[in-house]
């Protein structure tokens, strides 16, 4: 790995640390890395060091390789201001959005920038156990040989020794009932100490509004602690696109439409189609086009 890779993965880990009320903290949440390598790796003792451990800090710290220009959209400032109204409230609500509309990369912006703000990205395949083991590993404790109720009683008393934490549920909708419930029993403990956000697809939405209408067991509560409806998101603007294309060397007005009316409002076949278009491989964009 070249020296200038490892200068801006330093300066990464710095950023992300600077998150925590300590390093001890910080390199708790990341797996595989002690705190004497975040040490090492800050105070230039890189001989030691591999690639592959490089790499790993490198992946949970947000370092990217590669030389895209996030912008803020429309969508990144609604929910940037939600995030923030939330976190200084100790507010509890749900964000849904489309597929693609940059909710990832907002979220991620916000906890690298704001100090005692916990993104979880849920999974599908994620159990109780491993729920809580996530939540307390982004909180930078190590839930060791605990058991559930010691790890929720646990996260919940970090939680409320800190100074306005936000917890934040990427992609909500992929949990499983039983995971899902746990939104209530921490909601129920942390009210008016922790901001609790959900952020997912408008497939949450349909589950909650079909949960409700069933009576299924749970998501009453789970309606009313979000305030009877989620808020939405706008979805993908064409000033925003202009503004993406532009930042990333694309100024071509009539190629600047093509990707508009091409992407179907998701940033990530924006990129894709930008991308080629930055790899010559703009004469003819069928390639990238929708079947």
């Amino acid at each position: 790995m070249k020296k200038q890779q490892k200068e801006q993965i330093k300066k990464a880990l710095k950023a992300y640390i600077d998150r925590f009320d300590s390093q001890g903290q910080a390199s708790r949440t990341l797996k595989g890395v002690s705190s004497a390598t975040c040490s090492q790796i800050l105070n230039n003792r890189w001989e030691l060091i591999s690639d592959e451990m490089w790499r790993n800090v490198a992946t949970q710290v947000g370092y990217e390789e590669t030389q895209w220009n996030g912008v803020q959209t429309r969508d990144f400032k609604l929910l940037t201001a939600l995030l923030s109204d939330a976190q200084k409230h100790s507010d509890v609500f749900a964000v849904v959005g489309d597929a693609g509309s940059g909710k990832t990369y907002c979220l991620k912006q916000y906890a690298k920038a704001h100090k005692r703000a916990y993104l979880l990205c849920c999974n599908e395949y994620w159990n109780r156990k491993y729920f809580l083991t996530e939540l307390l590993r982004t909180i930078g404790c190590n839930p060791g040989s605990l058991t559930m109720a010691e790890m929720t009683t646990e996260a919940v008393r970090r939680l409320k020794l800190q100074d306005h934490p936000i917890l934040i549920m990427d992609e909500a909708d992929k949990i499983k009932d039983v995971v899902l419930y746990f939104f209530i029993t921490i909601y129920n403990q942390l009210e008016g100490h922790c901001a609790i956000i959900l952020c997912a697809t408008n497939y949450l939405r349909k589950r909650l509004e079909f949960g409700l209408k069933r009576d299924k067991k749970g998501y009453p509560e789970i309606w009313s602690r979000i305030g009877g409806k989620p808020f939405n998101l706008d979805g993908l603007g064409f000033s925003d696109v202009v503004q993406i294309c532009s930042v990333n060397g694309m100024q071509d007005r009539k190629r600047i439409k093509e990707v508009y009316h091409e992407s179907n409002g998701d940033l990530r076949r924006v990129k894709r189609l930008v991308d080629a278009f930055n790899r010559d491989l703009n004469d003819d964009l069928n390639l990238y086009k929708r079947p």
